[in-house]
């Protein structure tokens, strides 16, 4: 039971780790579609904490962090649209930028 507990230990660091190196790494351009596929990973998160929550027999500690899950899951999927709207936002015309130029 130890080693298992290690080895996931050492996946979860690791995985901090790599996903900091890769994150710093993207320039900004890439930022808005990479945000629209990390809101439907987080969907996907989303689910399976509901359903670990609603499994019969839980632990009331898994589903406390079921629940913290699928808040913190909410929460980032709708940030991460807010943040792609305003982004997105930025692309548009502007009504009457063609008669300025003018």
């Amino acid at each position: 039971m130890e080693s298992q507990f290690l080895v996931e230990l050492t996946v979860l660091i690791l995985a901090i780790f790599l996903g900091i190196e890769v994150i710093s790494k993207v320039p900004t351009l890439l930022h808005t579609p990479l945000m629209s596929g990390t809101n439907a990973i987080h969907g996907i998160v989303i689910v399976g904490a509901i359903i670990v929550a609603g499994l019969p027999g839980q632990v009331w500690w898994v589903r406390i962090v079921s629940l913290a899950a699928v808040a913190l899951g909410t929460m980032n999927v709708v940030g991460g649209f807010v943040v792609t709207d305003r982004m997105l936002e930025m692309f548009k015309k502007r009504p009457g930028a063609d008669e300025e130029k003018r």
